[in-house]
């Protein structure tokens, strides 16, 4: 569709639209975050899309997550996370992954990425996908939500963010104890593909070696040096 992407170009150069066609991102949890990630991507025109998750929808995804419809309870989020790409954007590649990231298959999954963006739900996986894309070699733009709060970072190979912000034991945040409305959750998601966009063209003021609090009860905004 010729003019698909022209109101990119009010704020990409036409040669940094067109390279997002080239561009592979693996997207990791199809669910609050991930819906929204990959909704975003889609219509950006990221060439080739890589979604990545083992769960089935549960009527408690019915508040907030894009693709969590009441006719596809049961179903894979791979599966509806795929046919909305196809309707958004036909000319993007979708791979999909019916399978939950463990240490054994992580680097067999994000091997040959641009980048990863994390949209899971508990830091063990978190940190398995941490230590795969450190591996190699991949960016990863990482996000957690908890009621009106969320955080985001980009985190280079190396750097060890989760490290820096969780102790070692935590599996869980702040979401079992907060709930989860249906606003944060887009609202991290867009500051995720805000960061995936500027590592794909090579912007700069990327969230390196930061993490951007938020807190929307109070509209409170801070980027932590770590």
């Amino acid at each position: 569709m010729k003019d698909r992407y022209i109101r990119n170009e009010n704020m990409l150069s036409h040669e940094e639209n067109q390279s997002l066609r080239k561009r592979k991102v693996a997207v990791v949890g199809c669910g609050g975050l991930g819906g929204h990630i990959i909704e975003m991507l889609a219509r950006l025109g990221i060439g080739q899309l890589t979604l990545i998750d083992g769960d089935v929808f549960e009527p408690s995804n019915l508040n907030r997550q894009l693709l969590s419809l009441p006719g596809n309870i049961g179903k894979p989020k791979t599966e509806a996370a795929a046919g909305r790409v196809s309707e958004v954007n036909p000319d993007i590649t979708v791979t999909v992954h019916q399978v939950f990231v463990t240490k054994a298959n992580a680097r067999e999954l994000l091997q040959g990425h641009d980048v990863i963006c994390d949209a899971l739900d508990n830091i063990s996986s978190r940190r398995v996908v941490e230590q795969a894309a450190e591996e190699l070699n991949i960016p990863m733009v990482f996000a957690a939500i908890a009621g009106w709060y969320a955080q985001v970072g980009t985190i280079m190979p190396g750097s060890r963010l989760l490290d820096k912000i969780y102790p070692p034991d935590t599996e869980k945040g702040a979401e079992t104890k907060l709930g989860n409305p249906s606003f944060t959750p887009a609202l991290a998601a867009s500051l995720q593909v805000a960061e995936c966009l500027k590592l794909l063209v090579s912007k700069e003021g990327i969230l390196k070696n930061k993490l951007l609090m938020v807190d929307l009860l109070e509209h409170e905004y801070q980027v932590i040096e770590i």
